[in-house]
């Protein structure tokens, strides 16, 4: 099991969607996953600009947007996945 598997909430570290959580759609290679979310446009995104966090959703590889938020509601996390983080200048 990796820190990123399909379905782990991340926090979107570096780019113009810093501090905006997300969800891993599906694991592309070694170095890049797609994700998407509710605040988040479905893209192609380095490991190193994510961070993990605890929770997870259930869906599966390749699952569409509408898949996404269903899986959100469903594991009632609609409100902490439209909040935005403030990321602390490295």
């Amino acid at each position: 099991m990796s820190a990123y598997d399909i379905g782990r909430v991340c926090i979107k570290t570096l780019g113009r969607e810093a501090g905006k959580y997300c969800v891993v759609v599906e694991i592309i290679d070694k170095n890049y996953v797609l994700i998407d979310g509710l605040n988040v446009r479905r893209r192609r995104a380095n490991y190193k600009h994510l961070e993990p966090i605890t929770d997870t959703i259930d869906i599966k590889k390749g699952a569409s947007h509408n898949d996404i938020e269903e899986a959100i509601k469903k594991a009632k996390l609609e409100k902490k996945l439209m909040e935005t983080v403030s990321i602390p200048i490295k």
